[in-house]
């Protein structure tokens, strides 16, 4: 028995093929001339707080890579203020080329919206997000002069004299921030809270003294914890760096379970293939296994992904973080 399927004639088949061609350079022409050729000069990424902390270190720790993939520098421009805000805010109002992006963190593009009313920009509607870079756990620090080595005795300690204790963050409305605040209400002492403007400076205070807690990300507190320095009490997530300390859940405690993430956000309006071509960079550099293990030396995990799964976590987190921040009373003015 015969098959009567049409075979298509040759003339038919590269017609086709022509058509299909056309139809490809097509949908390549209409993109600006700018995407098709970028990068032709230096990119800066601004990251919104000071040199030396934990978001300072994740663009850092791929920057050489991204030099490479992309054949252009990379220029990381720190502008530290207002919790990351003040970077961030620029950011959202540079021109959307593709050369200038911004280092996003759960603190500057979640969590902000809900503890700054007047914050200078919307994380949703200001910026198109390219993808991240990692996640990172939080670790209660103390001062080693504070006495309570896990959560139980340190809030008994707490207890005894609430006067003579404050905690510090790395901003006012930072998930750092937030932290101290969640643990504040639920160790159910007044203890102060002293914002600073990043990392760096909070850690001097810390080891001198002048504030005895903090939440923050292993990447700039584990050599100090590692030389005694300072405690870590307790992390929210299991950490190679910090194998020995236990997590909030295993101590008993619920609700102390959050990650920061970091990712890369370009003004709105910055061309789709000029973000696409980001993202194949990036994830190209995050999946290099050098790189997971330096990140991992830093307590960062490595995490390539798309710009819509980036774009998800934030619209998801605004209302989470927003709800804690409701809680325990945050805002800034």
């Amino acid at each position: 028995m015969h098959s009567h399927r049409q075979v298509p004639s040759r003339r038919h088949v590269v017609g086709t093929a022509a058509l299909a061609a056309l139809g490809l350079f097509a949908s390549i022409a209409p993109l600006p001339a700018s995407a098709q050729a970028w990068p032709t000069r230096p990119i800066t990424i601004v990251v919104p707080f000071p040199a030396g902390g934990g978001t300072d270190m994740a663009i850092r720790g791929i920057q050489p890579q991204l030099q490479a993939e992309l054949g252009q520098p990379v220029v990381v421009d720190n502008r530290a203020g207002a919790g990351g805000t003040i970077g961030s805010a620029y950011v959202a109002k540079a021109t959307p080329d593709g050369y200038t992006a911004v280092l996003a963190t759960t603190s500057t593009h979640a969590v902000s919206v809900s503890v700054y009313p007047k914050l200078p920009y919307d994380p949703l509607r200001d910026f198109v997000y390219a993808g991240f870079i990692g996640t990172s756990p939080y670790v209660l620090a103390t001062n080693p002069s504070v006495a309570g080595k896990d959560v139980a005795s340190l809030i008994a300690t707490l207890k005894r004299n609430p006067q003579q204790y404050s905690f510090a963050s790395v901003g006012a409305g930072t998930v750092s921030h937030l932290l101290g605040e969640q643990f504040k209400a639920y160790a159910g002492v007044p203890i102060v809270h002293v914002p600073y403007r990043g990392a760096a400076p909070a850690y001097t205070d810390l080891m001198g003294g002048q504030v005895q807690l903090m939440f923050d990300n292993p990447a700039g507190l584990v050599p100090y914890i590692r030389s005694g320095k300072l405690t870590a009490v307790a992390t929210t997530a299991p950490n190679a760096l910090l194998a020995g300390i236990p997590t909030f859940q295993q101590q008993g405690i619920a609700n102390f379970t959050q990650s920061l993430w970091y990712g890369v956000a370009f003004p709105k309006g910055t061309p789709a293939p000029v973000v696409a071509r980001f993202n194949q960079a990036l994830n190209k550099v995050l999946a290099d296994r050098a790189v997971s293990a330096d990140f991992a030396a830093k307590g960062i995990n490595a995490r390539p992904g798309t710009p819509a799964e980036l774009q998800a976590a934030v619209a998801a987190d605004i209302p989470y973080w927003g709800r804690i921040a409701q809680a325990v009373g945050a805002k800034i003015d």
